[in-house]
């Protein structure tokens, strides 16, 4: 708010010391100054100052001047000065304007009258100051608990969507499970078989070296040879077939592992390559576009205590968003331009200074400064309606900050790609555990 100024002119009929032990009485804190250096000086030593006397009975120029400087002044910019000046004329009466004068007294006045104005005019500031320090900490109180509010919503929605991913994805490794047991335990079995028959055709080929017609036309119908051949092949990739849907179990398992209530040791590794998995199926190539290289850069990390399962998480959210860039930076280039420049993630991991790095870049379409300033905020998207919630990269900042003590950072240039860097502390510090 700024000053009140209450102009007193001509001759005084009364002092500052009946003025100032009236306004006190009806208590307030008064400070008498005959210049503007004695005003500043007194309002810094008393922070609670609730009203300036000024009494410079000197030309007004010189008088407004003195206020203009205390109006500018931090130390008294906040407080209602009454100045009492020698003059009366228009000028003066413009400077008032122009300082931003509650009242202007001129004569003729009386004692009692000049009193009752600056009593009142006083009065009106202090209960104006009061309504704004009053809305000034509802306001805070209503921010605050905003604050809170988008906080809980993000914890339950990120409680929710764990709770469900992982008890999907938990049960659907435990489905798979059962058919790759039994596939696993089998081939082997088969091959051996496969292998036992192939030995009895021979003994028999052996013993009836001159097999009649019929056999002999059959074997070439089958061609018999050539299954000979690739039938241990075919075995074989069967096999390989079984371990990749191990591999994929075991990676889906370890992303949805459950947390626990306090943190634990945890290769970050293996938690970065079983999200990369899952999302093998946007990384391949389709009719539109080559597959999306990812580069992996790791370093020779120690296992860090965290919660596995909730940094899995943020490794998801940053690693979809950085798909869904590329793709929109595809738009408009044909196979063979986004061939000519393929589209790329880098993951590079870290050691520095006790804590783990974890840089996580792509070379799509980048965001601008002010998509930077608002990309961690509660429900901000730059998608389409149905596209996104707004709500990943906001649990992903909560989740490395709030969670694991850490910063999570972007660094972004239009047109050239977008890189997020994870910066956690290799022993726990947790908060509120």
């Amino acid at each position: 708010m700024s000053n009140g100024l209450i102009l007193i002119v001509d001759d005084m009929p009364t002092n500052l010391e009946v003025i100032s032990s009236t306004l006190e009485d009806a208590g307030f804190e008064v400070a008498i100054a005959l210049d503007g250096l004695s005003a500043i000086e007194q309002a810094q030593l008393n922070e609670e100052l609730d009203l300036i006397l000024l009494d410079v009975m000197m030309p007004g120029i010189d008088g407004f001047e003195t206020c203009q400087r205390l109006k500018s002044n931090p130390a008294t910019s906040h407080i209602p000065i009454i100045f009492m000046t020698a003059l009366s004329d228009t000028t003066n009466k413009v400077r008032a304007l122009e300082l931003g004068a509650v009242d202007y007294i001129t004569k003729p006045f009386s004692e009692q009258e000049v009193l009752a104005r600056v009593k009142t005019q006083t009065k009106l500031y202090r209960l104006s100051r009061s309504l704004e320090q009053q809305v000034v900490e509802r306001t805070t109180q209503l921010s605050e608990a905003l604050a809170e509010l988008k906080t809980s919503q993000i914890q339950l929605v990120q409680r929710e969507k764990l709770s469900a991913l992982g008890n999907l994805v938990a049960g659907v490794a435990h489905e798979i499970n059962n058919p790759i047991g039994f596939l696993s335990g089998n081939i082997e079995p088969a091959l051996e078989y496969i292998n036992d028959i192939f030995g009895l055709v021979d003994l028999y080929q052996q013993e009836y070296p001159r097999p009649s017609a019929a056999i002999q036309n059959e074997i070439k119908t089958i061609d018999l040879d050539y299954i000979r051949e690739d039938l241990p092949k075919l075995v074989s990739s069967m096999r390989e077939g079984v371990r990749r849907i191990t591999d994929i179990s075991t990676s889906l398992r370890t992303f949805s592992r459950a947390d626990t209530e306090r943190p634990v040791p945890c290769n970050l590794h293996d938690g970065i390559d079983s999200t990369i998995l899952i999302l093998k199926h946007r990384l391949k190539a389709n009719e539109e576009r080559p597959a999306i290289d990812v580069i992996t850069d790791y370093g020779d990390l120690p296992q860090i205590e965290c919660f596995p399962g909730q940094l899995n998480q943020v490794f998801m959210n940053i690693l979809a968003n950085a798909i869904d860039a590329l793709e929109d930076s595809n738009n408009g280039r044909t196979f063979k331009e986004i061939q000519a420049n393929p589209n790329r993630i880098i993951i590079k991991t870290r050691v520095k200074d006790d804590q783990i790095q974890v840089a996580i870049a792509d070379n799509g379409i980048g965001m601008s400064e002010q998509v930077k300033e608002k990309i961690f905020d509660h429900l901000f998207t730059t998608k389409a309606v149905g596209q996104g919630t707004g709500l990943g990269l906001a649990i992903a900042h909560q989740i490395i900050t709030e969670k694991h003590n850490g910063l999570l950072s972007v660094n972004s240039t239009p047109g050239k790609g977008t890189e997020f860097l994870i910066t956690i502390p290799i022993l726990a510090e947790i908060r509120g555990v």
